[in-house]
């Protein structure tokens, strides 16, 4: 089984959300970012770290070491999920391929519908194809 499957499933199972997987250092660090509706704290992150690792271990990945963080206040929307829970909220994203020669755009999520996701930037509604998104992060709340 792939490891993020694995991952997303075991943390599934725990009440937690997988948001990322960053396998770095030739393989040594696997950083893991978790969120559940009312945040992660530490001990959410100690709960998981003990798990996966007891989980790694007996599935025989290898791995020099585990981070288990929260993904931040400009928390990254992958999937189309993510950006059906962010809905009224600010977000940046930038574009696989520009549409009106503009590739990034920062502005307020209103709708996600059949792989179409509405951003109102400054008054003005843009619709973009989920498809063509490289990459989407929350703004964050200051």
């Amino acid at each position: 089984m792939m490891l993020e499957k694995l991952l997303e499933l075991t943390l599934e199972g725990m009440g937690y959300e997988l948001v990322d997987v960053e396998h770095l250092s030739r393989g040594k660090l696997l950083r893991v970012f978790v969120d559940k509706q009312e945040g992660i704290t530490i001990d959410d992150c100690v709960t998981i770290s003990n798990h996966l690792n007891r989980l790694l271990t007996a599935e025989n990945i290898d791995y020099g070491r585990l981070e288990v963080s929260s993904p931040g206040l400009d928390r990254p929307l992958r999937k189309e999920g993510d950006f059906f829970r962010f809905i009224g909220e600010t977000i940046r994203l930038k574009l696989r391929v520009p549409i009106q020669g503009q590739r990034n755009f920062v502005g307020i999520l209103r709708e996600v519908n059949d792989g179409i996701l509405k951003l109102e930037v400054e008054g003005k509604l843009f619709d973009l194809d989920m498809r063509n998104i490289g990459k989407a992060r929350l703004v964050p709340k200051l």
